[in-house]
Parts: C-alpha cells; structure tokens; sequence
C-alpha cells in the first residue's frame, strides 16, 4: 500500500497547488485570499508551484513502482497482495474531486457555454463574451470571444450542469469533473477486460491506460470533455466484443451508436466507427469478395455512428454550427510538431521580411500536417487495420493529435490509453512511456511559468527526467514471456519497498 500513498500524496500535493494563481480565475472565491496572502509575505505563487512539482515527483513515482514486472509467474503473482486498479484510480483521483481545475482554464469554457444554452444563446454563433457577467469573466481571454468548438450533446451536458449548480459560476466549473469522472469509470471498467479478451496483457494496460498520471491529471484533475468522449469510444469497443449466439454479430452496430454519442461530445470518436466492424470480423483478404463485404460493412458502420450522431444534435436543438469553430483551437500557440516546424520557417521569413502577415509558413506547415495526417490514417486504415484494428485505432488518434494546429497532452491521450490494447512491441512501450514523462514536464513547466517560478519548473523536469532513468524498463512488450494475471479484473502488484 505505500506506493498507493505515495501517488495519494502525489495528487494531494497538485490539489494544494491549484490554489495558486497559475490557473485560477480572478473572481474564483479562492483569488482574493491569495492576494492578501501575497500581501501579508506569504509567497502563494512559489509555494503553489513547489507543491505541484513534488506532487508531479511523487505521483510519477508511484506509478513507476506499480509497474507490471515482466516474467512473474502465476504463483508469484498470488504471492504479492493485489488491490484492483480502479481502487487506486479512486483513492489517486479523490483529491481532484472538489479542486479547481487543473493545468487548464477549459471546465470555466464549458461553464461559460452552458450559460449561454441556458440564456437561449447558441454557443457556435457567440463566444462567452457576449453574455457579460461572472460567467465571461473566469474564461481564458483567449476564448472570451470564440464560438465552441464541441459536440452539442457536451454543450447540453454543460447547460444541465450549470442548472444544477444553481447558476455559480466557479461551482459549475468544478461541477463540469462529473461528466469526466463518468468517462474516467467507463474507462477504468472497460479498458482491462478489452485487453483480456483480445489477448494483450490486462494488468499492464490497467497500468498505463486507467493509472497514468497523465489520464488521472488531464481526465479528472482538467475535467477535459475527451475523458467523456473516449468513456463512450471505450465502450463501443467492449461491446463490439461481446459474446455472439449463432453465426450473426450485430453487436459492432451498437458500438457504432456509442461511438456516435461520443462524437457528439467531441467529434474525433467517429474515426473508432472504422475500427469497429473490423474487430467483428477482420479483413481476411484482398480478394473482390471480402472488399467488398468489408467496405460494405464499414460503410453501415459509419452510417450507424453518423446516424446516432445526427439524431442526438437535432435533439438538442443547437445544429451543426460547430463546422464553423473547428480552428479554434489552433488560435493559440502550441508545441504542436507542425506548428514549431511553420515557427522555423517563419522565422527565417520575418527576417529577411519576406513576409509582411508573419502568419504564412505557420498556416502552410499547419496544413501540410493535416494532409499528411490524413494520407498516413487513410494508409493504416488498408494495412495495419486489417488484422490489427486497435492497434491502427491507437495510432490513428495519436496521428491526428500530433498533427493538429494544436497539441494538448488531453488529446494524446486518445491513442494513448488504446494503445495496451494492441499488444504493444516493446520500443512502442517505452516511448509510451517517455511521452509520458515528456508531458509532465511540460505541464509542470508551464504552470510554473504561469506562476513567475520558471525555474522551480526546470528543475523539477530534470528531477522528473532523473526519476524516469532510475526506473529501468520492465513492462511487458510484444514477444516477452507473459506473465498470467488470475480471473476478474486487472489487478496491479503492490510491493513495498
């Protein structure tokens, strides 16, 4: 149980430091007892960032020890004691609960949103902005005037809430973590016993799809709307692989409708309306025969999704205006691969004053990564999807995360928490994982420099950095010797140390 602590003092450390000024808006009810902190010589910025960085320490480390030792035998795993993985998803993610929202200014977005629903406002025709008040006001300025770039059923799912919350706005915020947690649960329910079923090992993808730091952070700590969205791709997964009676299964075709609802959260679940019939049945050949029932039924498959999709956004009764928001996100500048290349190439261009709107390498290199995501998923999508359609459904939504105008470490996580599912080769586990350590630095970092302790940062990154040498690599990779993990659910060795 101490590693389980360790990572409960982790997450506690990261709730502390939400209270500082990083990410919290200036009407929050929190901000005017910081101000007279500061004041009064108690540093609330340096001391906010200092928590956070030993939570990141801690909650990292935590999740290094709980790791899947490769090679256990079955005896030895019943020789450790065991606690199940989503015990520990709980007692980690229970200080986040009732926190302000973590490394992200979204949830206030979402609250801002449901606002408008409920003022009879359509959030895809106006930004926040446009309804003055507490609610406009604890947004990012950089959204105050963007329309919303969701599904409608997420902004339905916003107005619900800021209903309930008896219209406060940093209540309703903070309200927003319940639609995650529910995609968090669906996750942590679903994700072992998908593995089970498709013969990838359960307890690692327990390991790093439900407990990565990265998920309990961004999911529950952010209340990102993706932990919703990939809740209901998860689940169509699962019920894709249900146990059939008789020769027909249909049950792909309701995965199809759960994979609808979730793009009516976040738009980007619909690429797992490809992979679902795929699973079904896989694409033996290339004969005329089985092209054609396999495009035939991916065909129905994205009817199905789009379908449900469709009758959900006349429902709520906002249309399809979200068409018109998809490049909000890439108003800001991110770490986003394409976009640093279009930075390079600007740079050269601005100084031999090439370029009079300082913008057009930017633009050119944001949309070159576009076209060469789509011709790489479309190039999966005949080859690696054949006989591996959650190994080319994880990969597919990191493409398209890596290649968008903007990158978030939320949006990494839609192929990320799929990829255990695939049976991994171990160079893809340990890049994984590296990723992961790659991102909480730079979420680390970026709160400190929200909070003018930029150094704190850095040196927590490289403390970060040093943890993740320390830890060898002992996760299971394709072609090792499996280790067998008893009936039920996924369980994760708990060793003292």
């Amino acid at each position: 149980m101490k590693n389980v602590r360790r990572g409960f003092y982790g997450t506690l450390l990261i709730t502390l430091g939400a209270f500082s000024p990083a990410y919290l808006p200036r009407n929050s009810p929190w901000w005017q007892m910081l101000t007279d902190a500061q004041i009064s010589g108690w540093p609330a910025k340096l001391a906010g960032t200092l928590f956070t960085m030993v939570g990141l320490f801690l909650l990292l480390d935590a999740w290094f020890r709980l790791r899947p030792k490769d090679g256990a035998s079955e005896a030895d795993v019943y020789a450790y004691h065991h606690v199940r993985h989503w015990a520990i998803l709980l007692i980690w993610g229970a200080p986040f609960l009732l926190a302000p929202p973590i490394f992200s200014h979204d949830a206030y977005s979402y609250a801002a949103q449901g606002w408008l629903v409920h003022n009879n406002i359509n959030p895809y025709e106006a930004g926040p902005a446009v309804l003055p008040g507490a609610f406009a006001d604890q947004v990012s300025w950089v959204w105050r005037d963007t329309p919303a770039p969701y599904g409608p059923l997420a902004l339905q799912l916003q107005h619900l809430i800021v209903d309930l919350m008896g219209f406060r706005p940093y209540a309703s915020a903070v309200a927003m973590r319940a639609l995650a947690v529910i995609g968090v649960g669906l996750i942590g329910l679903l994700i072992p016993r998908i593995a089970r079923i498709r013969g990838a090992d359960p307890a690692f993808a327990a390991w790093f799809g439900t407990l990565n730091p990265v998920l309990v952070i961004d999911f529950i700590g952010g209340a990102h709307n993706d932990s919703l969205m990939m809740g209901l791709v998860v689940a169509g997964l699962w019920v894709t692989l249900l146990p059939v009676k008789g020769r027909f299964n249909g049950w792909w075709l309701l995965g199809a409708v759960l994979v609808g609802i979730g793009a009516a959260i976040k738009q980007p679940a619909i690429m797992a309306a490809y992979a679902l019939p795929l699973m079904a049945r896989p694409w033996a050949d290339w004969s005329l025969r089985e092209v054609a029932i396999t495009a035939g039924r991916v065909l129905a498959s994205f009817a199905v999704a789009i379908g449900s999709f469709s009758l959900v956004t006349v429902a709520t009764g906002l249309g399809f205006g979200w068409i018109n928001a998809v490049s909000v996100p890439g108003r800001v500048l991110t770490i986003a691969p394409f976009t640093i290349i279009g930075q390079a190439i600007q740079l050269v261009l601005n100084l031999f004053g090439l370029d009079p709107s300082g913008w057009a390498a930017i633009t050119v290199s944001r949309a070159a990564g576009v076209v060469i995501a789509a011709v790489v998923i479309a190039a999966m999508a005949v080859t690696i999807a054949r006989t591996r359609p959650l190994l080319f459904l994880a990969l597919g939504y990191l493409t398209a995360a890596l290649a968008l105008p903007a990158v978030r470490s939320w949006y990494v996580l839609w192929g990320g928490l799929l990829l255990p599912l695939s049976d991994p080769p171990r160079r893809v586990v340990n890049v994984a994982v590296w990723a992961t350590v790659v991102l909480l630095c730079y979420n680390g970092i970026n709160m400190a420099w929200r909070n003018d302790a930029m150094a704190l940062g850095f040196a927590a990154a490289a403390g970060i950095w040093w943890l993740a040498r320390t830890h060898r690599d002992t996760s299971p990779g394709r072609g090792d010797r499996r280790r067998k993990v008893p009936g039920g659910a996924a369980h994760i060795e708990l060793q003292e140390d």
